[in-house]
């Protein structure tokens, strides 16, 4: 697939019907590999995990990231339950049926976080030419303390994302973008 077909085609996919293979992943996360990296420091790890009890892990300390997030007075709430019914199938399916990757960087060293993020879009963008799906996701907070207890990940490490990639069982989302030049200034803004 053209590079250029399979950035128009990237979309993020919430829902899976399969994981990827392991010969998908090994492709898929060597070209995370292929990135720039700050100071050429590849300073990325990853861990994949193939765990359905593990995978549910990652994803009820997301869905308790986001409740938080997007209801920050749940705890006076009468009913959270009510709040959270809406909210919690989709939260779990995205992390459902499909390979999960966790990528990393390590702390040390000027804009490491940078270089795993153009890692994590060149995974995005192999997902794609592999025709598969990618739903990237962020922790922040407590909740990275409770993932890197949960992996065993050392203290010289830092989550950058979470990586779900399958196969689509969605299709995606009409991308609307602004109009073509819209973003572009010269000589200043």
């Amino acid at each position: 697939m053209d590079l250029y077909e399979a950035m128009r085609k990237r979309r993020t996919i919430r829902k899976f019907k399969g994981p990827a293979t392991e010969e998908q992943l090994n492709r898929i996360i060597a070209a995370g590999t292929q990135a720039p990296s700050a100071g050429n420091r590849q300073s990325w790890e990853f861990i994949i995990i193939d765990d359905p009890g593990l995978i549910q892990k990652v994803s009820a300390i997301k869905y308790k990231l986001n409740i938080v997030y997007k209801f920050p007075d749940i705890e006076k709430c009468q009913s959270p339950e009510q709040i959270t019914a809406s909210q919690g199938p989709a939260q779990r399916e995205s992390f459902a049926n499909a390979s999960l990757v966790m990528i990393y960087h390590r702390k040390k060293g000027r804009f490491q976080d940078a270089s795993a993020w153009l890692g994590i879009e060149n995974m995005s963008l192999a997902a794609v030419a592999e025709g598969l799906g990618s739903r990237i996701a962020t922790f922040w907070g407590k909740a990275i303390g409770e993932i890197n207890q949960l992996l065993h990940v050392p203290e010289e490490f830092k989550l950058a994302a979470a990586l779900s990639i399958g196969v689509p069982a969605e299709e995606p989302v009409k991308k609307f973008h602004r109009p073509e030049g819209s973003w572009l200034h010269r000589n200043g803004f």
